[in-house]
């Protein structure tokens, strides 16, 4: 295994946590990020498990001056950094005329802004090793609806992000693309299913059936199918791919 580095965010839960566990068979070392040091911890042990150097990281990057932290950290540890994953952010799924100016915010802040300044602090870096980064933004943007507005507008947001950056990245040396996954079963979705379901008179097991077919698709995805993609998209097999925005969704967009 070579030297490298790579920066998983959100790596305390769900697709972040499947990836940098994925990622520990294919880097030397993993930094991790995320708000919950506890939760860290234990995906530090996979990531060890797994032959890759852990750097925990408990950091808010919804905080402009956490992403100097990670990328200094990381830097200091290990010397180098080869990847740049941005998957932390949860933007909160209200109404279009319910959400208020501060939670508007509060999810820009985190899953846009957030990834924006860690990528830019690392861009130096990434220029050294002529790294990769790959931003998260997710199919909402695809289909805006009335409830999902904020979610769709700040994934739409990214993926325009992610284009820019990869322009720079031609010249720069940087591969830069974006990830679209479809609903992925992840804890924060299941715990809205267990609020949802009793609510509608259904079982969670019932609402978990119901759900994919109403948006015609057979089930829902799990973490490490997404990370998959993104081990692959980081890997030296997919260099030639930059400026993508590769959609996983078990086709649940059904337009081209």
């Amino acid at each position: 295994m070579r030297a490298s580095v790579a920066v998983v965010t959100g790596a305390s839960q769900g697709i972040g946590r499947a990836t940098a566990i994925r990622l520990a068979r294919e880097f030397s070392a993993i930094a991790l990020a995320a708000r919950s040091a506890a939760a860290l911890g234990e995906v530090a042990e996979a990531v060890r498990a797994g032959g890759a150097e852990p750097l925990v990281c408990d950091l808010d990057l919804s905080d402009p001056g956490a992403p100097n932290t990670l990328v200094g950290r990381t830097l200091e540890r290990f010397g180098r950094i080869d990847a740049i994953l941005n998957i932390a952010g949860a933007v909160p799924q209200i109404a279009l005329f319910e959400m208020t100016d501060e939670q508007w915010n509060a999810g820009m802040e985190l899953k846009l802004h957030g990834a924006r300044r860690l990528t830019i602090r690392a861009w130096n870096a990434l220029k050294r090793s002529q790294g990769s980064v790959v931003f998260m933004s997710g199919s909402a943007s695809l289909d805006p609806k009335p409830a999902f507005a904020a979610v769709a507008a700040t994934n739409a947001a990214i993926t325009a992000l992610a284009k820019a950056f990869a322009e720079q990245g031609i010249k720069d040396g940087i591969q830069v693309n974006s990830v679209v996954p479809g609903p992925v079963m992840t804890r924060r979705r299941r715990s809205f299913l267990e609020k949802w379901a009793p609510e509608h008179g259904m079982s969670v097991e019932e609402a978990m059936e119901r759900f994919p077919q109403e948006i015609g698709i057979s089930r829902y995805g799990r973490p490490e199918e997404i990370a998959e993609l993104l081990s692959f998209m980081v890997s030296p097999a997919a260099k030639w791919l930059t400026g993508a925005s590769l959609r996983m969704d078990g086709g649940e967009v059904k337009g081209i």
